[in-house]
């Protein structure tokens, strides 16, 4: 489903260039709930922003589904990610001033597809948050707006869904919970790639793949992991 091959990405040049990335290699499959770890400034976030189509690549290839994603233009990029690329991050990226239910339409409405509205409801339901369809994110907890941030991921059915440290500013009840959900979308079918720096986080995946200073360093199948079917 998608193949990461021999990516890059240079920041700088001569004596002040910086390798944020080093020929980093994997493919995911199908199905595959995979945790990319490593330590502050590993490129975590760099590869996940290029397999997303948010950065561009110095060097290799990201194909996605059959399609070589690193080198389309902006406007071919936006339709891979309304269609294929769902994202959760760290700051939830909430509109303040739309409901939960409204920020959960937001990537269907920019795609001019209706129609919607009762599948928007159906994921608030399976995130536990029926019933504050109608309230935005200043009145909901931390936990709340990720799922609600969860939920319009979903909303558009992606190939695939990217999580940069999902639970990054939780506790660790509350953290579990988010996690908790990833296991069930990935028991559902949900391929998920998440960063984490958490390893207990990690643990919840099915493969490990372990960055320092750009570069893969350990892949883990983990056999511990409560995501990924095996």
């Amino acid at each position: 489903m998608l193949e990461v091959k021999n990516v890059s990405k240079n920041y700088g040049h001569g004596e002040t260039l910086v390798k944020a990335l080093n020929s980093v290699s994997f493919r995911v499959s199908r199905g595959d709930f995979i945790a990319v770890m490593g330590p502050s400034g590993s490129g975590k976030s760099t590869l996940l922003n290029i397999i997303g189509g948010l950065d561009q690549l110095s060097d290799g290839e990201v194909i996605l589904d059959g399609i070589r994603i690193d080198n389309l233009d902006e406007d071919e990029l936006v339709n891979i990610r309304r269609g294929k690329i769902g994202y959760v991050f760290q700051q939830y990226h909430l509109l303040p001033s739309l409901t939960a239910i409204e920020n959960i339409m937001l990537p269907v409405t920019f795609s001019g597809i209706h129609g919607k509205e009762k599948k928007a409801m159906e994921l608030l339901e399976r995130v536990g948050l029926a019933k504050r369809a109608g309230h935005k994110p200043g009145q909901l907890s931390g936990g709340e707006q990720q799922r609600v941030a969860i939920a319009r991921a979903l909303i558009i059915d992606p190939l695939l869904t990217l999580a940069d440290e999902p639970t990054g500013n939780m506790d660790q009840k509350t953290g579990s919970g988010i996690l908790d959900l990833f296991d069930e979308l990935n028991r559902d079918g949900n391929s998920i790639i998440m960063v984490t720096h958490n390893r207990d986080a990690a643990d919840r995946a099915g493969r490990i793949i372990v960055l320092h200073d750009g570069q893969i360093q350990d892949e883990i199948q983990n056999r511990l992991g409560k995501g990924g079917r095996r």
